[in-house]
Parts: C-alpha cells; structure tokens; sequence
C-alpha cells in the first residue's frame, strides 16, 4: 500500500506542472483562506461535531481524522468534470498536501488526542517522507526530461496512474466483503457516515464561501468533502485501529461516488 501510494504521488506530482500552480495564484487570499479552512478549521469543527452526536469511539476519531486530510489530488479533474472551478482546485489540492504532514498530526494526536498507536513525531515523519519523496522525484525527473518528452508521455503517465489507482483499490479493499458480511449493520452505519461526513463538510464550505461566488464555494466544497485518506492508509501503522482504517476504505465510496451523483446539482446551481 505505502509503495503504491508513493508511486501515485509521484505521478500525479509529475503531471503537475509548478508553473501553472504559481500562474493560478493570483487570488492568494482565497487560497490561504480555502487552506486554512480545510486543514484547520473542518477538524475542529468535524470534533465539535462528533462530540455533539456522541460519536466518542473509533468511528467518531476515524471522521474527525478524514476532516484532517488534505484534499484528493483528483479533486481538480472531478472539479473540471463537472463544470467547477478547476484552477482553485489545482492549487487548493497542491497546498493542503504539502502542508499536511504539518498540520494533521498535531490536530489528531495533539489537540484531540486520537489514539493511533504512533507517536506524535512517527505520524509527521511518515506523512512527511510520502508526501516529500515523491515531490523530490518528480521534480528530480523534471529537471532531467525535457518538458516536451513529458508532454509527449503524458498520457502513458496518466495511463499508469489509473493502474496505480486499481492496485491501490484492491489493497484497500482487501477484507471489506467478509468485514460486511461479519457485521453488516456496522459496516452499514459506517458507510453511511462517511457519505454524510462527505455531504457536511461540501456543504458547510460551500455555505462557507459562497460571497467568493458560486463556482468558487462548490469547488470549495468538493474538495472540503473529498480528502485523500490513502495517505492515513498508508503511513499508519498495523496496530492502528481496524475499525479506523477501515473508515477511511469506506470513504473511497463518497470520495468517487460524489461528483457524479451532485453533477445534477451543480449544473442546476450554476444555471440558477
């Protein structure tokens, strides 16, 4: 899982152009502010939340961690997918997975205390070492191929990443049919929070950030809603929890499921 990861970051780094993340910075102040608000304030507000409904165990931890994540890096291609802005989306994914490695490890185990069976400073490493490595790679690789040979190879690139994706799919996966038919209502009850989970989180910052516009606020909240729970997959260790971990697996569904089942609803919103 850690290996396929690595290799899917460093991909979809390496299809990611850092000049064309520097060009859309030029609304530095909705950037931050969208950062800000998904790696900081949804946390605290997803453990507000959780300790209102009385959600004190592994499936209440494992929706306060979700709200930790950075935003999925398909989160720019579901946004152009279905007519959001995409620019935003590109920078906004780019920052908070950058950043995570800085900012969830304290909220989690810190600040709220989440038992993962790892250290404050394991957490960071390993977030740090999956999410840099790959950075350092793709931009290692940037600087020895020509960006026309890049251009070139672009859709085998793609092509690999979208085999990465099925290998990672059948990693996390891996158990979830006979963990559903073992406890069914549980497995229910939990993919249920994770579709509402997804569902609040779009929702609030899309509410959050609608003076910004209505295009803005939707992509703000699809990446609010999607995060990328495959870096948690794979830097947490064994002893973490299963029910956590398989939270996060259950969470693909919404992560996928999402863009195409609001696409109606957004069309209609951006019509209205």
């Amino acid at each position: 899982m850690t290996v396929t990861v690595a290799g899917l970051m460093t991909l979809v780094l390496l299809r990611v152009d850092p000049a064309q993340v520097i060009a859309y910075l030029r609304r530095p102040v909705l950037v931050a502010a969208l950062t800000f608000w998904l790696l900081l304030a949804m946390p605290v507000i997803a453990y507000g939340v959780a300790l209102a409904a009385g959600l004190d165990g592994p499936l209440g931890a494992a929706l306060v961690i979700s709200a930790t994540g950075c935003a999925a890096t398909s989160s720019p291609a579901f946004a152009r997918l279905v007519g959001l802005d995409g620019e935003i989306s590109l920078v906004v994914a780019v920052v908070t997975t950058l950043l995570v490695p800085f900012t969830a490890p304290p909220l989690a185990l810190g600040l709220m205390g989440i038992d993962l069976a790892i250290s404050l400073t394991g957490l960071m490493t390993r977030l740090a070492l999956v999410v840099g490595l790959p950075l350092l790679i793709s931009i290692a690789i940037r600087r020895l191929v020509r960006r026309e040979t890049l251009h070139t190879y672009g859709p085998a690139v793609d092509g690999a990443v979208v085999w990465l994706v099925v290998l990672y799919g059948f990693g996390v996966m891996d158990g979830i049919l006979a963990k559903l038919l073992a406890e069914p209502a549980w497995m229910l009850g939990g993919l249920a929070l994770a579709f509402a989970g997804n569902a609040g989180m779009n929702l609030l910052t899309a509410l959050a950030f609608l003076p910004a516009g209505r295009r803005v606020a939707l992509a703000g909240g699809l990446l609010a809603g999607n995060r990328n729970m495959a870096l948690y997959l794979a830097v947490l260790p064994a002893a973490t929890d299963e029910r956590i971990l398989i939270f996060f697996a259950l969470c693909q569904f919404p992560l996928f499921l999402s863009p195409f089942l609001l696409g109606p609803v957004y069309r209609r919103l951006r019509k209205s």
